[in-house]
C-alpha cells in the first residue's frame, strides 16, 4: 500500500510511518512543523519506501501518484499546543479534515480519523463507551481541541454516509512514550522531566482526577490493526487501566529516584474528573488490548529522556 500520514512528525505520526514502513508499504509523510519536530522523521529521509511533504493540510494540498490510505493525524494534541495554537487547532479540525478527507474521495483510498477521547469531554458515563455522546464545554478552553475533533468526526461520517468513502475513526486515550517532547503539557512527560530535573512535580487539584495511559507500541498496534480491519464506527483505542494522576506522579517518583517533591497546584478549567476508556468494540473487533503496563511503559519512557536531556545522573530503576 501506499498511504499518506498527515501530522507524520509528530509524536504519534512518526511512529505510524515506521509501523506501516515495517509492514512494507510505501508511507508519503506530510508536517508542517507546528508541533511535530524534524528528528522524528529524521532516521527516514532518505528511505526509499517514504516521501516528505512540508505543508499545512489545512490548506489545499496536492499528492502526486495513487494513495491507499490517507490517515489524517495533524493536529496540536496537548493542552499546552492548542491553547497555544487555538485557531489552527480548530482549523486543522475542521479544513484539514476536509482537505484530508476530499484527498481520500478523490484517491478512492481509505480514511483514517485520529480522533479523541476528549469527544468525551468531562465524563458523566464512565467508563467511556463508543456509544457515549459526551459531556463538553465548547466555549471553555479545552473545546477548541474537543469541539474540532468532534467536528472532524462528524465530517468523516458524512463523507462515509454520502460520498460511500471507506473511513475510520479512533478514539485515542492518552498515550505516551519516545518522542513526546519536554514539557508538552502532558502529564507523563511533565513529570518525568521535572523528576530527572530535581524539580517539583506539579500536580493539578488533588490528583484524584483518573487517566488511562496507553503506551505508545500499543496504542500503534491498535491503530495498524484498526486501519487494515476496523469498521467506519468510532473505536476506542487505549488502555482500560485506571490511574489517579497522584499514583503516576508517585510511579515516576519511584522509577526516577528523585528527590523531588509533589506540589499541588488549581485544577484547570473542564479538567475531565475520570477518563477510563470501554475497549469491548476493540477487544471483539480487531483483537487487540494493550500488552505493556503502565510501570513498564513508564520506565521506558524515562529511559528515553534521560538519553533526550543528557541525563547521565538518572536512570529507571528496575520495575
Amino acid at each position: 500500500m501506499r498511504v499518506l500520514i498527515t501530522g507524520a512528525a509528530g509524536f504519534l505520526g512518526s511512529h505510524l510511518a515506521d509501523r506501516f514502513l515495517a509492514e512494507g508499504h510505501s508511507v508519503v509523510g506530510l508536517d508542517n512543523f507546528i508541533t511535530g519536530h524534524a528528528d522524528n522523521i529524521a532516521h527516514l529521509f532518505g528511505h526509499e519506501r517514504f516521501e516528505f511533504m512540508r505543508h499545512d493540510i489545512s490548506n489545499y494540498t496536492y499528492v502526486a501518484g495513487d494513495l491507499d490510505g490517507v490517515l489524517h493525524f495533524a493536529s496540536p494534541a496537548s493542552p499546552v499546543d492548542y491553547l497555544e495554537w487555538p485557531i489552527q487547532t480548530l482549523k486543522v479540525g475542521s479544513l484539514g479534515t476536509h482537505n484530508a478527507v476530499g484527498i481520500a474521495t478523490h484517491k478512492k483510498a481509505r480514511f483514517f480519523l485520529a480522533s479523541t477521547s476528549e469527544v468525551y469531554g468531562d465524563p458523566l458515563v464512565h467508563p467511556q463507551p463508543e456509544s457515549y455522546w459526551g459531556n463538553v464545554n465548547p466555549v471553555g478552553p479545552r473545546g477548541v481541541y474537543d469541539e474540532a475533533k468532534r467536528f472532524a468526526e462528524a465530517m468523516t461520517m458524512a463523507y462515509h454516509t454520502y460520498h460511500g468513502v471507506d473511513t475510520r475513526i479512533i478514539r485515542i486515550f492518552n498515550t505516551y512514550g519516545p518522542r513526546m517532547r519536554p514539557r508538552d503539557g502532558r502529564v507523563v512527560s511533565n513529570f518525568i522531566v521535572q523528576a530527572l530535573n530535581g524539580e517539583p512535580i506539579t500536580l493539578y487539584g488533588d490528583g484524584s482526577q483518573t487517566r488511562s495511559f496507553c503506551y505508545v507500541d500499543d496504542e500503534i498496534d491498535g491503530i495498524y490493526k484498526l486501519f487494515m480491519h476496523g469498521d467506519s464506527t468510532p473505536t476506542n483505542i487505549g488502555n482500560p487501566v485506571e490511574y489517579t494522576v497522584k499514583q503516576l506522579a508517585e510511579i515516576v517518583v519511584e522509577l526516577t529516584g528523585t528527590k523531588s517533591e509533589i506540589v499541588h497546584q488549581p485544577l484547570p478549567v473542564d479538567d475531565p474528573k475520570v477518563r477510563q476508556p470501554d475497549i469491548s468494540k476493540a477487544r471483539a473487533t480487531l483483537g487487540w488490548e494493550p500488552q505493556v503496563d503502565v510501570r513498564e511503559g513508564v520506565r521506558r519512557t524515562i529511559e528515553y529522556f534521560c538519553t533526550l536531556m543528557g541525563s547521565a545522573r538518572m536512570s529507571p530503576r528496575a520495575s
